[in-house]
């Protein structure tokens, strides 16, 4: 048993998010052999936690097929980390805007519950709400009527500490001004206030900080886009028709500006009746997400359903992902945050062979 045995018994394996072999990667960075232990190191595109195990799991499954005694260790460690250069982001490593055309779809209940969804699978997440004249995610994380707890650093600068609750770090506007308080404030105002608030946060190391953007394409989008290097945004639209004309304005938008588009999750895509649960009503239309998503060939990351624990649990400070009581839900949105991890990391490969024919 060689080291060059064990490459030729794991070069083979397929990245499940990437649809491509460990060998086209070039992710087999270092094979050590001594007798009967194998030491795999494995350089693999970040994020990792929903892909770290399975990729052990494969290799180690394939040495043993061959080498039934060999005793197996698989070390991975992350690549296709971007940098940061703007300072109060320089520990994160996605960023993600969650998006939509228009209000009332849905969009605040998507972020809070995939930033947790996210937290469930073991990543390090942060929101911030930028929604700066409806901040609705206080409330849905069970924090109305808490503050941000704020310092000065050893320049004199204040900083602010974000809320933590699920396992998410938040921040919103919400927590600086009084519940039934309204933000008063014009375009310039408006982008500068939401500038600040970026540049103020003290967030840590993250694997992800998600954006939970206004409705609109409008001055918080653009000033997000023009200074924060985005990972990618997800739209959020419901299946009718005067959504997805909204939709199709937001992923323009983004195309313009040069951030890719993760893809599209369709809210209250139907209705299921507790009593008749063979049942689904499409109320708001069907096949809008699909449509738009293929019009613009954006993957459609997933549907979302009519429910009353969805409401309720906004209301509650319950992110229905959390839900004891309707496990399906939650395992159908914990499906839809699985893709956008996909997303991202083909994003963040997409770059890293990008930034490698640049060197070249």
């Amino acid at each position: 048993m060689t080291s060059a045995d064990i490459i030729s018994l794991i070069n083979p394996i397929i990245d499940p998010d990437l649809d491509r072999s460990l060998g086209a990667l070039g992710a087999i960075h270092n094979v050590e052999v001594d007798g009967a232990h194998v030491r795999v190191y494995l350089d693999v595109v970040q994020p990792l936690h929903t892909i770290a195990r399975r990729l052990d799991l494969a290799c180690t499954t394939a040495i043993h097929a061959s080498y039934p005694s060999a005793t197996v260790e698989i070390f991975v460690r992350e690549s296709g980390i971007s940098e940061r250069t703007h300072p109060a982001l320089s520990t994160i490593k996605n960023l993600v805007a969650v998006a939509s055309g228009k209000g009332g779809v849905g969009k605040s209940t998507i972020a809070a519950n995939l930033a947790v969804a996210l937290a469930q699978q073991g990543a390090a997440v942060g929101l911030l709400d930028a929604d700066v004249y409806g901040p609705s995610q206080p409330t849905m994380f069970g924090l109305a009527g808490e503050t941000m707890r704020a310092e000065k650093d050893d320049a004199g600068r204040i900083r602010g500490y974000p809320n933590e609750h699920y396992g998410v770090a938040v921040a919103s506007i919400g927590f600086v001004m009084q519940r039934d308080q309204a933000a008063i404030l014009r375009g310039p105002m408006l982008a500068g206030y939401f500038t600040t608030l970026v540049e103020q946060i003290m967030w840590g190391e993250l694997d992800y900080l998600v954006f939970d953007l206004p409705p609109g394409t409008g001055d918080i989008q653009l000033t997000l886009t023009q200074k924060i290097p985005l990972t990618g945004a997800v739209v959020v639209t419901t299946p009718q028709e005067i959504a997805l004309a909204d939709v199709r304005r937001s992923i323009q938008m983004f195309r313009k500006v040069n951030v890719d588009v993760l893809g599209v999750i369709e809210n209250m895509s139907y209705f299921v009746p507790p009593d008749m649960p063979d049942r689904r009503y499409h109320i708001f239309g069907e096949g809008g997400g699909a449509a738009v998503a293929a019009e613009y060939d954006v993957p459609l990351l997933g549907q979302v359903p009519i429910d009353a624990r969805i409401r309720s649990g906004g209301d509650e400070g319950l992110p229905f992902v959390l839900d004891p009581e309707r496990p399906d839900l939650g395992d159908a949105f914990r499906a839809i945050a699985s893709n956008v991890v996909r997303q991202v990391r083909r994003h963040n490969a997409s770059a890293a062979d990008a930034h490698v024919q640049i060197s070249l």
